[in-house]
């Protein structure tokens, strides 16, 4: 059909005039604050005492730069010291094991996750597994490299290391994050329980559960739908697409699985949701912490699917009973309602690139680590595109909102 030249002419002067239209605000929610810039290490986790401490790791399973190379600017747990400083922790020796992604009990080898109790006590989850130098690998772990260590802050000093057997961390395992339930009827020991996800991107995914008192660990869920990728999940974040290119190995869609984690205000239900997913998921604790022939079969029946949230990493929940959860792709947090089933935005910021790792503190703030992992050489086209400072965020809790305590 032939359109006449004129019609173009008042198209293109209506579109000159003076006409507005509807536009992404770019900011929702409680005001943005910055707690921390670094500029040294890549952070992913962030752990907040109640006195005001503040802790952060930097896994070198993600960042070759994070490996231990002799220098004493690298460390993998650190204690946040000013808006900019960071010092090793608990110490520096701890820090540097002989050598890289071996069985060093005593030292820290790739600690993927920092996390404070009810009791005030800094939790480290170190992975066994770091990339070597080149990036072009990532190391399998061996018996005393995956680990959980507790330290107490009044001292600065390890009070219990529990090793995690070849059964239940296996070499292509990658712990992720851990929740704690102190309460003293959840396990045998009286100690509490902690659960961790398995997040591997060439592994089997599953929920790990721990006896603190005991040390006893086991895996359910283990290669479920809940606990892996979808099939050729895609995120877009800031308009592009990220394909996953770790380690030199072939340009995949997300393959990763069982990421973020948290605990219902009462204890009572797990929520986690796989990094290769927008999918929310739970089951009754109950049900994960038992051992007996047909416990697998009863949790795997029990697990919920809560429906679409988000592409998101960490997770959290405050005293409201309220999940928190990124969503990455619309530069956010969102808060999921387990009384009414709803996902809802909590804030909104254009600074926001990538959520990875929450702490809600008993000053009533949610705090929460943004890295650009989207812009790192494990995403494609492979290239390090990221902007330091990175940053660590906080924002304030809606309903008098802080951290739950459950011991």
């Amino acid at each position: 059909m032939h359109i006449p030249w004129v019609f173009f002419c008042a198209l293109a002067l209506v579109n000159a005039g003076n006409i507005s239209f509807i536009s992404d605000p770019g900011v929702y929610g409680p005001q943005l604050e910055i707690e921390h810039a670094y500029y040294g290490q890549w952070p992913t986790g962030i752990a907040v005492s109640s006195t005001g401490r503040k802790f952060s790791n930097f896994p070198g399973g993600l960042d070759p730069a994070n490996t231990y190379n002799g220098s004493n600017d690298v460390f993998t747990v650190a204690e946040l010291t000013s808006l900019t400083g960071e010092s090793a922790y608990p110490s520096l020796g701890m820090n540097h094991p002989p050598g890289a992604g071996a069985n060093y009990q005593d030292y820290l080898i790739g600690v993927q996750s920092v996390v404070i109790d009810s009791l005030d006590r800094l939790w480290i989850l170190d992975t066994g597994r770091v990339l070597t130098p080149d990036g072009s690998s990532l190391v399998y772990a061996s018996f005393g490299g995956p680990k959980l260590i507790g330290v107490d802050l009044n001292t600065n000093r390890v009070f219990k290391t529990i090793l995690f057997p070849s059964t239940v961390a296996y070499p292509d395992s990658y712990l992720n994050d851990v929740r704690f339930d102190l309460r003293p009827d959840v396990s045998e020991s009286g100690e509490g329980i902690a659960y961790i996800t398995d997040s591997s991107s060439e592994g089997r995914n599953a929920i790990i559960i721990v006896d603190l008192g005991s040390g006893e660990s086991w895996r359910h869920l283990e290669l479920t739908k809940w606990v892996r990728s979808q099939n050729q999940f895609l995120p877009f974040i800031w308009g592009q697409p990220i394909y996953y290119a770790q380690a030199s190995r072939p340009v995949s869609y997300w393959p990763l699985g069982s990421d973020g984690i948290a605990l219902s205000a009462d204890g009572e239900r797990l929520y986690w949701g796989p990094l290769g997913s927008r999918y929310l998921y739970s089951v009754p604790t109950v049900l994960l912490r038992k051992q007996d022939p047909t416990s697998e079969l009863l949790t795997q029946q029990g697990v919920t699917s809560h429906g679409e949230k988000g592409a998101s990493d960490g997770f959290e929940t405050d005293s409201n009973g309220f999940i928190y959860v990124g969503n990455n792709e619309a530069n956010s947090v969102n808060l999921f309602n387990p009384k009414n089933g709803t996902t809802t935005p909590f804030v909104r910021d254009p600074r926001i690139n990538w959520v990875d790792t929450m702490s809600i503190a008993t000053d009533g703030y949610l705090y929460f680590t943004v890295n650009q992992i989207n812009l790192a050489p494990a995403s494609y086209p492979g290239t390090d595109r990221r902007v330091r400072p990175f940053a660590l965020f906080k924002a304030l809790l809606p309903g008098g909102g802080t951290k739950v305590q459950l011991e």
